[in-house]
């Protein structure tokens, strides 16, 4: 058995999972989550603790059994605490404004970048140079900073551009004579 899936997803108090046939919903204070369930993975609700099994002894079946609890973990994590990513503009004249759902982005193109952010997905700015993408869903917020990077990704000889808080710029050394 998956060595993943052998571990039980807590459900912490004021988050409800409902399983059926063919979905798993998690609502929690940061919304309604759900994920559609394989056919592979059997999930059992006992005392507050999900445990997922795989459904037959296929290479397929197990593998998916740790697929799905981790799913399920981040649909009650993001439910009840919530994801979010940091991003940081490097660069002079780089500034980032969020507007509602929207965020402008001026980074070094004749014309300012706007990106309308999708539901359930906050963004903010705390100075001009940072951005904070906060929602329940792991994958979308990690989905929205990631096309936020793609905008202006940070270039290799001065590090510019569009980075993640922790991410770290290999910087090049310049061509010599």
């Amino acid at each position: 058995m998956s060595r993943v899936a052998k571990m039980p997803v807590t459900i912490p108090a004021g988050v409800d999972v409902s399983i059926k046939d063919d979905q798993i919903s998690v609502k929690g204070t940061g919304g309604v989550l759900s994920q559609a369930q394989s056919a592979l993975v059997k999930v059992v609700n006992e005392g507050g603790k999900l445990s997922f099994a795989p459904a037959n002894d296929s290479r397929e079946a197990n593998a998916m059994s740790g697929t799905m609890r981790q799913l399920v973990n981040n649909m009650v994590v993001g439910v009840s605490k919530g994801f979010e990513k940091k991003l940081t503009l490097i660069g002079v004249g780089y500034k980032a404004a969020a507007q509602g759902a929207k965020l402008n982005l001026t980074v070094g193109y004749s014309h300012p970048v706007n990106i309308d952010m999708p539901a359930g997905i906050t963004v903010a700015t705390a100075t001009p140079t940072e951005i904070l993408i906060k929602g329940a869903d792991r994958q979308r917020v990690g989905q929205v900073a990631a096309e936020i990077r793609a905008v202006r990704p940070p270039e290799p000889y001065k590090g510019k551009g569009i980075r993640y808080s922790d991410e770290k710029v290999a910087i090049k050394e310049t061509k010599k004579k």
